[in-house]
């Protein structure tokens, strides 16, 4: 396999090697998908004890991607972690630190309040990056045009899905939320139509239940639209719009505010959309005053 040169490049590189890795190879992808900055200033040894390999698993997954060592593919990762700086996360790596020296409990509540609200800010502050503005544009598309939409998450993210489906209602755009009640979800799923669009949410580990709707979603012809975490998720194979919002499995309490936000910004988007198209239509159906005294 021959080795790239970008950084989105690579990302997609590992996760078209991905299935054939072995399963060592397959802990340290996700790790470099979840958390490449830690992979773009790690030492060989500290990255294979935070994975849980040996050194030389490091060097074999290079080699598997191309590289002649895993110094050669670390670079990519370097160059996109100084890309990707800014004063914002300086001001936030301070408030970390400034924590660490407080002096508080780590149990305290405002020391866990703080600790979440600052992962948060930090989250919020990679979201731009990780969304692509022609992915908001397609999402935004298709839940306008949209003759129905279905959304559905479980668990963890079934917030998103219970915010998209009253937010996109309010806009009078057919939302119906599948939320499976009384093991009613695989009937649900008889009344998505083609052409209608689906929305799934899910994030590592994966509900089989969103996976399999997802897969009977594009099948049967709907649009799908997914919201999880990597391009390793299941859901990727299965929609017509991906966002991949890099959410580390590693953090024993992972927050819902990125995907919320991207929720949000795609129903403020989507009405925008609908008032340009109801300005459109109402230009066009205007009479016109040519030759009116």
């Amino acid at each position: 396999m021959a080795s790239v040169a970008t950084y989105e490049q690579l990302k997609d590189q590992i996760a078209l090697a991905y299935p054939g890795m072995s399963k060592q190879l397959q802990r340290i992808a996700r790790f470099a998908l979840e958390r490449p900055n830690e992979l773009a200033l790690g030492t060989v040894a500290a990255i294979a004890e935070a994975t849980e390999v040996q050194p030389s698993a490091m060097i074999r997954f290079a080699n598997a991607l191309g590289y002649g060592g895993f110094s050669e593919m670390q670079q990519l990762f370097r160059s996109h972690l100084v890309e990707r700086s800014s004063t914002y996360r300086e001001r936030i790596d301070t408030m970390r630190r400034a924590q660490a020296q407080g002096g508080n409990g780590a149990s305290a509540p405002a020391s866990v309040l703080h600790q979440l609200a600052t992962d948060s800010m930090t989250e919020l502050s990679h979201l731009d990056e990780k969304v692509r503005e022609a992915d908001l544009k397609a999402a935004v598309k298709l839940l306008a045009s949209a003759p129905r939409i279905h959304v559905l998450a479980q668990k963890r993210a079934f917030p998103v899905a219970a915010y998209l489906a009253y937010a996109l209602s309010q806009l009078e755009l057919r939302t119906h939320l599948l939320d499976g009640a009384g093991g009613m979800l695989r009937e649900s799923l008889r009344a998505i139509a083609p052409g209608e669009v689906l929305v799934v949410a899910s994030f590592r580990n994966y509900s089989p239940d969103v996976i399999e709707a997802a897969a009977e979603g594009q099948r049967i012809g709907a649009q799908v639209i997914a919201i999880t975490d990597g391009p390793l998720s299941p859901l990727k194979p299965s929609a017509k719009v991906c966002f991949e919002l890099a959410d580390d499995s590693a953090k024993p309490f992972r927050s819902l505010v990125a995907p919320l936000c991207l929720a949000q910004a795609l129903v403020v988007s989507a009405g925008h959309q609908l008032a340009e198209q109801g300005s459109q239509r109402k230009v066009r159906r205007a009479p016109s005053r040519r030759g009116v005294s």
